[in-house]
């Protein structure tokens, strides 16, 4: 990124560009991006090809004022925070299901995100409902958050009775690197299981491509656009139905009937400019007459 992308970048956020790539700069930028743009899955739904170049991201995130999912949010947020002077480690994770189960490879990308005063970080803009601060990664126990409260665990054997690879650094608890896989919990319940071995936004095309295409991803399935309000809560359009949630957990939800209300809630309340009201796609019928 040059210096223009990196104005722009905040611009969009709504952040001054910090003096140093501390902690507490980490924290402002992490929330004022999940404030400002939506986790949203829009264009799986508009036909829109999604590409894993920092360019390509770069003009959808910043450019076009629109949002995305993980592998965009998160590898947009990893281009910023290093041309701000972080060091950040892109991470593969697998999402766990209603059942307990992960999901595929390169399921999710998270990142570790190193300060100057000494902190390691995981980072995440790109999950949905998670935390809103970053998590201290080499923290065992409770983090709240006004998300939750989250806990980063060892974790233990997947399904094949494998353990996780050890990470590049050495073991917990020495110089405070993890030393293998990690389970990230919200309110008790693991959320996702991450690699601690460094990956590169690349590695994430296959998971991407999958999501995107696959009707067994429940991003094909439905449509998504979310993000945290400034009180704390979080407004979400699904399909139709706009969703209004307080930081006291109270709720209220509507049905939008004209597509002009649709339009009209992507644009004010997402900042996002379309032409047309995004549909799901059929994809199991798609791939049955293809």
């Amino acid at each position: 990124m040059n210096s223009a992308q990196i104005d722009a970048y905040l611009r969009r956020v709504g952040a001054a560009r910090p003096a140093r790539p501390t902690a507490e700069a980490l924290r402002e930028l992490h929330l004022l991006h999940l404030r400002t743009i939506p986790f949203e899955n829009l264009s799986i739904h508009l036909g829109e090809e999604i590409v894993l170049e920092e360019k390509r991201l770069l003009d959808k995130v910043v450019g076009a004022g629109r949002g995305g999912f993980c592998y965009e949010l998160n590898g947009a947020f990893a281009a910023l925070l290093t041309a701000l002077g972080f060091g950040v480690t892109p991470l593969a994770g697998r999402v766990y299901g209603d059942e307990g189960r992960l999901g595929i490879p390169y399921d999710h990308l998270a990142l570790l995100v190193r300060t100057v005063d000494g902190g390691e970080w995981l980072a995440d803009v790109g999950f949905g409902a998670h935390s809103h601060f970053p998590l201290a990664f080499a923290e065992r126990g409770d983090q709240p958050d006004p998300g939750g409260t989250f806990r980063v665990t060892a974790a233990g054997p997947d399904a094949a009775g494998v353990r996780g690879a050890a990470g590049a650094g050495g073991g917990e608890g020495g110089d405070g690197t993890v030393a293998g896989d990690v389970d990230v919990l919200r309110d008790g319940r693991p959320q996702y299981r991450l690699e601690v071995r460094p990956r590169v936004l690349g590695d994430f095309t296959a998971g991407a491509w999958w999501h995107s295409t696959s009707p067994s991803s429940h991003f094909t399935q439905s449509l998504v656009c979310s993000r945290i309000t400034e009180d704390g809560g979080r407004i979400t359009l699904s399909g139709r139905m706009f969703k209004v949630s307080a930081a006291d957990g109270s709720r209220e939800e509507r049905e939008l009937e004209r597509d002009e209300e649709v339009l009209a809630v992507y644009r004010e309340r997402f900042g996002i400019e379309l032409n047309r009201v995004p549909t799901v796609r059929n994809l199991r019928n798609t791939n049955r007459n293809g």
